[in-house]
Formats: C-alpha cells, sequence, structure tokens
C-alpha cells in the first residue's frame, strides 16, 4: 500500500456515487491496520466542489472530486488491490488536507 493509492469503493450503499477511495496515510504508517482515505465523488454527485476542499482529480480520462471532510480510517483489509495511484496530485492533495485541517 502506498500513499496515494486508488481503491474501488467497497461500500454497495456509496459506490455509485462515490466509486473510489484515496489513500492518504504516510507510507511510514503502512503497518497499521487502517488507513485514512478520501472519497472520490462522481462530478454529478458533487456538482459544486469548494475550490480549496475539493480538488478534481482524474482516473482514465475521468474527472472526479476529492471530498476531503469525509475523510476516514478504514480497515486495510477491505481496500483489496490498488487500481491507479495519484502521487501527480500530491500538492492539491496536501492542499486540502491543510485547508480541512487549518483553514489554512
Amino acid at each position: 500500500m502506498a500513499q496515494f493509492d486508488v481503491y474501488l469503493n467497497p461500500n454497495t450503499e456509496t459506490n455509485h456515487n462515490i466509486p473510489y477511495l484515496v489513500d492518504v496515510q504516510a507510507d511510514l504508517l503502512d503497518v497499521l491496520a487502517t488507513r485514512i482515505v478520501i472519497p472520490l465523488h462522481t462530478m454529478t454527485s458533487m456538482p459544486k466542489p469548494a475550490r480549496h476542499l475539493n480538488p478534481i482529480l482524474e482516473i482514465s480520462d475521468e474527472r472526479f472530486v476529492l471530498s476531503t471532510a469525509e475523510l476516514a480510517g478504514i480497515p486495510t483489509a477491505m481496500l483489496g488491490t490498488p487500481i491507479d495511484n495519484l502521487k501527480t496530485y500530491r500538492e492539491d492533495v496536501i492542499a486540502a488536507l491543510d485547508f480541512v485541517c487549518t483553514g489554512i
């Protein structure tokens, strides 16, 4: 597991609007039984993303909204195999995390 890995959302109740989860936990903490993830919403399920809080990220030429305020810790065993990695969006994701935690 690596920071910014993308996983399919295993929750059948939400995965229509939130198809992916992005792992934002530092690789240093890979020994923990949980990972901190942020949901990626479809553009239609979050049509008005907040500028600093909800950056737009692309997976396979499709755009998704990072819903930073919905970050959560989930068991590592629920994640399965990563399907992509969004480390190219590192600055945007870290800025959104800073914004949700500090307001700056």
